[in-house]
């Protein structure tokens, strides 16, 4: 990856930022670029290389940046708890004001592709919906749409692993201040007033184009997940990966570019049924 620099930006909700960003074969400037959301415990570091080599398959652009709170950008206080809005909040205030920090315009549009992980994916349906004129379309990887059992289950599961092994020394790799990482995330998630975050009247207003992936076996959350943005997004290409769990890029990566790269170079089109099960 190319060197991390900084953004400064500011928002109504969240006041002034900085946000650790890199770009990827930034000098392809005709290329699609494709704007990396990361999960609700990722950062820049956390992608590790699949940024890089899914640009380098497609040969594309690449920004990857990591939300406030995560990584090396502003922590999140440690007396303040994200609230149920969060994800909104970062679609149509920090999202947009990152991009036009780091001169991804509205001009860009034509070339801008969000591809986005779990709360990330999340993020990019939010931001598709709110801002058509702002991107091309939108690639959602294992992203939530509501709050099932299997999710909350899973998350409190975590918690217990992070207060009673070395999960905390390992995330530390990847964020500069670890308990506002993870207690940001897991806090509110097992709220129970975060059972009632629903996002499904959103991306039913979603115009352009969409592809959703996401594992058979992600523990995380069910198929109902990609079921809804099927019903609720006609146009949209659904992919149920086999033998895969929460985090495509890692369980099934040739699966996963070839996917991705096929539906941004054809433009988002989608041939026939846009559910469909990959082999």
């Amino acid at each position: 990856m190319s060197d991390t620099q900084f953004a400064r930006i500011e928002t109504a909700s969240h006041g002034p930022l900085s946000l650790e960003y890199r770009w990827l074969n930034r000098e392809r400037t005709d290329a699609p670029l494709l704007v990396f959301l990361h999960e609700g415990l990722g950062s820049v570091a956390m992608w590790k290389d699949w940024p890089q080599q899914l640009c380098d398959a497609g040969g594309y652009r690449g920004l990857v940046f990591s939300r406030n709170g995560y990584g090396r950008s502003t922590p999140r206080p440690h007396d303040e708890k994200w609230p149920v809005d969060f994800m909104h909040k970062q679609a149509r205030e920090v999202l947009p004001a990152f991009l036009d920090a780091v001169g991804v315009g509205p001009e860009a549009a034509g070339r801008v592709w969000l591809v986005g992980h779990s709360d990330g994916g999340s993020i990019a349906l939010l931001f598709s919906a709110a801002f058509p004129d702002r991107l091309a379309g939108a690639v959602v990887l294992a992203p939530h749409l509501f709050v099932e059992d299997v999710s909350v289950e899973s998350i409190a599961k975590t918690k217990t692993v992070f207060e009673t092994t070395d999960l905390r020394t390992k995330l530390a790799r990847y964020h500069d201040d670890v308990e506002s990482a993870f207690w940001g995330w897991n806090d509110i998630w097992l709220n129970p007033a975060f059972r009632e975050w629903n996002l499904v009247g959103a991306v039913a207003s979603i115009e352009k184009p969409l592809l959703a992936i996401q594992g058979e076996d992600d523990e995380y959350g069910t198929m109902a997940q990609m079921d809804s943005i099927a019903a609720n997004v006609s146009h949209a290409k659904v992919v149920k990966l086999p033998d895969c769990g929460h985090s495509p890029h890692r369980d099934a990566p040739e699966a996963l570019a070839q996917a991705i790269v096929s539906f941004i170079d054809g433009g988002g089109a989608v041939e026939a049924s846009g559910d469909q099960r990959a082999a």
